[in-house]
Parts: structure tokens; sequence; C-alpha cells
């Protein structure tokens, strides 16, 4: 038996649209353990929520999975049916969504919300899923749950509405908790709040949690291993202090000299990374990323580069790192 709880292998997935297919993963590939903290980072449009929805099945129409094997918690996902994806949803994997506000129906209370998912995926019934419900939001921090569970969402701060979706998430204490950009809309003190409750969260009942995010902020304090995406590929990826310490690929590098430096003495500007994403309807034959590289060579343009293994748990793909093999066998690399 596999002590993996996830392993994705060259997943492919497409939407397919009026103005033709858009090949939003090619041959995405990563694994997490039971307990693992993985960070997905990337600007808007690399593949990262795409790449956890499609975990869930939610991802249906227009978009279609055409290859690649994922395997979660012993289900063969590329083969489930919806009725099985509605069973794993909750008891197995749950989502925290960016905006809770277009997440919570407006018209119910939160209690009606919560209790609705406890019931669905077990045996209680009403006054004990009642219970669950005040429970789930102690948990999670919520001051006087009893008169929260008879209020709205409107009712709610930015702060406890997301607190209320994460305790809906945690309602069947899923193995894996996928939580896409859930402190976007917050300011910063509660954006510490929320993180530091998911990590205590984690610890509390072993789950393993993937974060999406475009804050590498975010994934350096709560994350063991990072994936950076780019145009529907993972360019990188490795541990926490690889990405951070030895950044192999031209994007990554991009991404962590666009982040400010607070132990500056004098004032710098911020580097930022000129030129627009690729277009997925024609994506490029070569790199994705070398139309905005500064390294780019002609290569680059016309072949993706092979994955090259820098240690067990970090590999990028990138030509620079193939220049001197390259060179070495007669070729020029230009």
């Amino acid at each position: 038996m596999s002590d993996l709880l996830l392993d994705i292998k060259n997943e492919r997935l497409s939407f397919f649209t009026p103005a033709g297919e858009v090949k939003a993963l090619n041959n995405v590939s990563f694994s997490m353990k039971q307990g693992e903290v993985l960070g997905i980072v990337g600007e808007s449009g690399s593949g990262k929520s795409v790449t956890a929805y499609s975990l869930m099945g939610l991802t249906a129409y227009p978009g279609k999975l055409i290859g690649g094997e994922i395997r979660f918690n012993g289900h063969e996902v590329e083969k489930m049916t919806e009725k099985e994806f509605r069973k794993m949803r909750g008891e197995e994997v749950s989502i925290i969504f960016q905006d809770p506000m277009t997440s919570l129906n407006p018209v119910y209370t939160i209690g009606n919300q919560i209790v609705e998912m406890v019931r669905l995926h077990t045996n209680k019934d009403k006054k004990a899923a009642y219970a669950r419900a005040k429970e789930l939001l102690e948990l999670v921090g919520i001051n006087e749950p009893e008169r929260r569970l008879k209020q709205y969402p409107h009712e709610l701060s930015g702060g406890m509405r997301q607190r209320v979706m994460i305790a809906i998430a945690l309602a069947c204490e899923p193995k894996l908790l996928i939580a896409d950009e859930p402190t976007t809309a917050l300011d910063v003190t509660i954006q510490a709040q929320i993180l530091e409750l998911m990590m205590e969260l984690r610890k509390k009942l072993g789950m393993s949690i993937i974060m999406i995010t475009h804050d590498l902020g975010v994934v350096a304090s709560m994350c063991e291993k990072i994936a950076v995406m780019y145009a529907g590929k993972i360019v990188e990826y490795g541990t926490t202090d690889e990405i951070f310490y030895n950044p192999k690929h031209e994007y990554t590098k991009g991404l962590i000299n666009s982040i400010p430096k607070l132990n500056q003495k004098e004032k710098e500007r911020l580097v930022p990374i000129e030129g627009s994403p690729v277009d997925l309807l024609n994506p490029p034959a070569g790199c994705p990323f070398a139309p905005r590289c500064k390294s780019c060579m002609k290569i680059c343009l016309r072949q993706m580069p092979p994955r090259t293994d820098l240690s067990d748990t970090h590999y990028t793909q990138c030509w620079l790192l193939q220049k001197a093999e390259f060179e070495g066998k007669g070729g020029k690399a230009e």
C-alpha cells in the first residue's frame, strides 16, 4: 500500500469553448503524504485553482480531463461518477473558496447551512447536527456561537464569514483541505488569525492542506513544499527552503524578486515581471515563460525543456540548467 494521500501524474485538462480548446493544465504531476501542507503559487490564470477543483470533480463542462491519473485516498478520480464525487466532497476532501460572501447562501442562516452539511454526510439527527454546528463554530474561534447560528451571512464580518466557511469545510473532518486564496479579501490582522487557525486545526485533526495563493509570504510561513505554476505547468517544485533560498526557474526568481524587502536600508523599487501571460488557446511550442524571460535562448522558444532533478524533492524545467550539457554535445545555445 502506498503511503501517499494524493498522487497526480501527467494531468491534462482543457476547457472547450466556442473560441477553441483552452489547455488549462499540461502534464501536471505532484504527490502528497497525509499531514503535509503544499503551497501552489502563481499568477492569475496559471492553473492553481483548476488543479484543485479537478480533484473534487468541479471542472464539469466546459472543462474535461483529457489525460493523466489522479489517485486520492484510494479513489481513481478520473473514473469517478458525479454520485461518487458528491459522497467524497466534504467527507474526504473539502474546499474553502476565495469569497465567503458568494459561497454562503444569503437567504439561509449560518446554522441552517452548517447543519445541512453535517446531516448530508453523517447519520446525525437535527438536534445532534445543531450541537455539532455549535461545536464547529467554537472550534474556529467564533464568539457567541448560539447567536451566530441564528444570523445570516450579511450580519457577520468578513473574518467571521471566512471562519464559518472553514467550519463548514471541517464539518466531517476531511483528510484534505483545499484553501483557495482564503485570505484574499481580509485585512492583514485577520489574515494572520485565519492562517494560524488553519495550522492549529491541521495539528488537531491531522489533515493535509493545499494552500492556493499568489502570496509568497503565506506559503513561506505555512507550507512544507511549494509548486510554482505558470501557464498550466508546474515549472518548479521543491521544499520551502529550496524554493526561497535556491530558486532555479526564472519565473520563480521573478516572483521572489517582486516581494517587498523590509530589511533594506535604502528604498528600492520592486522588480516586476514584464509582459503578459501566454494565450492558452494557442500555447507556445517551447517554454511558456520564454516570451517574458530575460535569459531566453532560441531553443526556449522552439522546445519545452526537460525536467531537471536538483534533489530528491526539488525539480524544475528550464533550458538554462541544460545549457552546459547542450553545448558539450556540439550544440550552440543562443
